[in-house]
């Protein structure tokens, strides 16, 4: 499903909008055709400017959950998310910042 960034503006002395209220609506504003997920949010407060993530079938559902999340959309354009790759476990670097206990080797089994 396409990915879009909607930028909103968001004036220095407003509350910036929980994202859980932001999900939430989105869910809500979702329909069979038309599901919407709220993947995340950027806020650039020397710019007065939110930009969001939306999972959507179109700008046009995007706009629709922002309205209902109570937010001014303006511009919606479709995007594409680069992420880093998901680590392997217990690589160096992932979440819990520490390395997986070695494996036990099998009992040997066979002959001497």
């Amino acid at each position: 499903m396409p990915e879009f960034l909607a930028e909103t503006y968001t004036p220095r002395l407003a509350a910036a909008p929980c994202a859980g209220d932001v999900a939430r609506a989105a869910a809500q504003a979702s329909g069979p055709q038309a599901p919407v997920r709220f993947l995340g949010a950027i806020t650039v407060p020397e710019e007065e400017t939110c930009f969001g993530l939306y999972q959507a079938p179109s700008a046009a559902a995007v706009r629709a959950a922002m309205i209902a999340a109570g937010l001014r959309p303006g511009r919606i354009t479709e995007a594409v998310a680069v992420r880093p790759p998901t680590p392997a476990p217990g690589a160096p670097g992932t979440p819990a910042g520490r390395p997986q206990p070695a494996a036990r080797p099998a009992p040997h089994t066979g002959p001497p």
